[in-house]
């Protein structure tokens, strides 16, 4: 769905200035996502994922930390931190999108607004998380095509 990429990049960018200008969540909405997002439906996820990110920034962090050996999460690129904040926080309260789309849908973002290698990094980190995240049956997933079974 090319809205919902257009949301995650909004996100993205909303995030971001979360992050440096600590600012208002709603203020942030308003003039980082709400302008970017015209479509009521698209507008609705991209605030609801925005908001899941910055609630749960805490948990998140927990769970990137247990697959970045011997890094600090301070230390990792602050786009690339944000873009697995952000897939993690679809594996985790978004029961009707796939791990699949969120992982590739993270790696093109980290493509287009992060390093050469970050594409790369990021897939590697998500399969290492969404691996442990199905362990500890933290994933919830419903839905046609959404179940993933191995033979």
């Amino acid at each position: 769905m090319a809205q919902r990429r257009e949301a995650r990049k909004a996100v993205l960018q909303a995030l971001y200035a979360n992050e440096i200008g600590k600012g208002k969540w709603t203020e942030i909405i308003k003039s980082v996502i709400k302008p970017k997002l015209t479509d009521p439906d698209t507008f609705k996820f991209g605030e609801r994922l925005f908001l899941k990110v910055v609630n749960n920034q805490e948990t998140l962090d927990e769970v990137i930390q247990s697959h970045i050996n011997n890094w600090s999460i301070d230390r990792l690129n602050a786009v690339d931190r944000l873009i697995l904040r952000l897939a993690i926080a679809e594996f985790l309260f978004f029961e009707q999108i796939p791990t699949k789309v969120t992982i590739n849908e993270a790696i093109e973002i980290a493509k287009k607004f992060s390093t050469k290698k970050s594409g790369n990094f990021v897939n590697g980190i998500l399969d290492s998380a969404l691996e442990q995240l199905k362990k500890d049956n933290r994933i919830q997933k419903k839905g046609r095509g959404l179940i993933e079974t191995s033979l």
